[in-house]
């Protein structure tokens, strides 16, 4: 059951990133948090994620603006070194409430409540209108690159500062999605490395093939979604996702998953 809703919400969210907005990490890491440790959870959705990103490097990234990715892309991969081992240090600290519920227990931990937080935050953001049109001065770039790169680092969630700093940076659309897709493989890499010892933890070294199997369904849905991306209008599904964004993050925040 595990695998089936995994690799179910990896084909979706793939496909549903190239035009609803969100990021494959957004949608698919509350789904492993389900089975999983939030720590855990996340360096498992990067592996996908970074997988993923690989996969549209091979697309477009030759489209890519390479100034922009070296004042923008260098800073965001540093950054997301912070936001990584800030992860790591959140995931050791003693709970922070304990609550029951029909005689359950339930444990409010430092990490998930963070993790939460910012689930929450990214989706309000995601679901207002004007954000799409937000745009900051070119010569914010680099600081457009740490707070990407800190929160991709920490949450998986980098996507919504990255655009709202370079698409006012000059950039035709093609150059956009490849200098995007470009800068976050780097952050992924990045954050990859810190993770390290996540990733060779006996709960990810089990379920190597869940990984890899949730990665070729992220791969066929990003297919499918390039050809459908012409097609589909996807407001009502922002807000359906968003929604559900929210409910995990509350689930994930009380201590119930």
């Amino acid at each position: 059951m595990s695998s089936l809703l995994i690799c179910v919400a990896a084909l979706l969210a793939s496909g549903l990133t190239l035009f609803s907005g969100f990021g494959l990490g957004t949608l698919l890491m509350p789904v492993f948090a389900i089975f999983f440790p939030v720590e855990v959870a996340i360096a498992q959705t990067a592996l996908v994620h970074f997988a993923n990103n690989l996969f549209k490097v091979a697309l477009f990234g030759r489209r890519a603006d390479w100034p922009t990715v070296l004042h923008f892309g260098l800073p965001a991969f540093l950054a997301s070194l912070a936001g990584a081992r800030l992860l790591l240090w959140l995931a050791d600290l003693a709970p922070l409430a304990a609550w029951t519920l029909n005689g359950r227990h339930f444990l409010i931990h430092p990490v998930k409540l963070v993790v939460a937080l910012l689930m929450a935050a990214f989706a309000a953001v995601e679901l207002r209108p004007e954000a799409k049109k937000i745009g900051i001065s070119p010569r914010y770039l680099a600081v457009g690159g740490m707070l990407s790169g800190f929160f991709g680092g920490l949450s998986g969630n980098q996507g919504a500062f990255r655009s709202a700093f370079l698409i006012r940076s000059g950039l035709g659309k093609e150059a956009f999605i490849g200098t995007g897709v470009v800068i976050a493989a780097l952050v992924d890499f990045s954050r990859l490395t810190v993770y390290a010892r996540l990733l060779g933890s006996e709960e990810v070294r089990a379920d190597q093939g869940l990984i890899v199997v949730a990665i070729l369904a992220a791969f066929l849905g990003a297919f499918a979604g390039s050809r459908l991306l012409r097609k589909v209008t996807l407001r009502f599904l922002q807000i359906l996702v968003a929604g559900m964004l929210f409910l995990i993050a509350l689930l994930l925040g009380s201590g119930i998953i």
